[in-house]
């Protein structure tokens, strides 16, 4: 998962909306958001590493993993980092963060978000800090918490925009996840990949035979308590394959 944009209490009936991308090479082999096989777990599945990027259980907890943009850091020894997202899906919060305390440097870089969905926390374990997502809105990429990259900004500003109605039409959620807008490239972040790699990946959406956005979610908590799950798949020219949605009741 590359980038997420939530909305926490700036709804009069969905306290939280969550949109999220999952960028990735198109050669991972991946199967689509489903119930596993357990039937308490909803999410995508890495076919390669057994692990997910996001996902939810019966009872509403959430957790979502991004990875730090660090190449000159990566160290392929480590533990595969989408079994946190598992893990953080099973355990309570206080047990989720003692476990990232204790062993996050068995990881590449990583932040993650946990919790029931009206009362989520971020992790990294490059600042090894934990931040409540508190009202308003935020932004999560491959770097820190709310960092001000180009499409952070972009994208926070068209989710304010999209919520400003008693009504929420998720199609215009989805189409703001699709703005393929580059950066100027002045603007574009330093993170230690190449300059034409920097530019692919300033936008929301991303495009390429290699490289892109494979699939979109957006995630709303009512005021009743009721979850819905809205998922999109995209093969490696952008092209929506797969539309599903999942509702879990308190």
């Amino acid at each position: 998962m590359c980038i997420l944009f939530f909305a926490i209490n700036q709804h009069p009936k969905y306290p939280v909306i969550i949109c999220a991308n999952r960028d990735e090479f198109h050669a991972r082999p991946t199967q689509s958001m489903h119930w596993w096989s357990n039937d308490e777990v909803l999410a995508g599945k890495d076919l390669q590493a057994g692990g997910t990027w996001l996902g939810l259980n019966r009872q509403g907890r959430f957790s979502a993993l991004t990875n730090f943009r660090q190449p000159h850091l990566i160290d392929k020894n480590k533990q595969s980092r989408g079994d946190l997202v598992l893990q953080a899906l099973a355990k309570q919060d206080d047990e989720m963060a003692q476990l990232l305390t204790t062993t996050s440097n068995q990881y590449n870089g990583f932040n993650l978000v946990f919790g029931e969905l009206n009362n989520l926390t971020c992790f990294d374990n490059v600042s090894q800090k934990h931040q409540a997502l508190r009202s308003g809105f935020h932004s999560l990429c491959n770097g820190a918490l709310d960092d001000i990259w180009p499409k952070m900004a972009l994208g926070q500003t068209n989710l304010a925009s999209a919520i400003n109605d008693k009504s929420l039409d998720i199609n215009q959620l989805f189409t703001l996840m699709k703005s393929d807008q580059q950066a100027q490239t002045e603007h574009l972040p330093q993170t230690g990949v190449p300059l034409s790699w920097e530019q692919l990946l300033s936008s929301i959406f991303i495009v390429s035979p290699e490289y892109g956005t494979r699939t979109t979610n957006i995630i709303t908590l009512d005021n009743e308590g009721n979850v819905d799950v809205y998922d999109q798949s995209y093969n490696d020219q952008g092209e929506c394959t797969q539309t599903q949605s999942f509702s879990i009741a308190p």
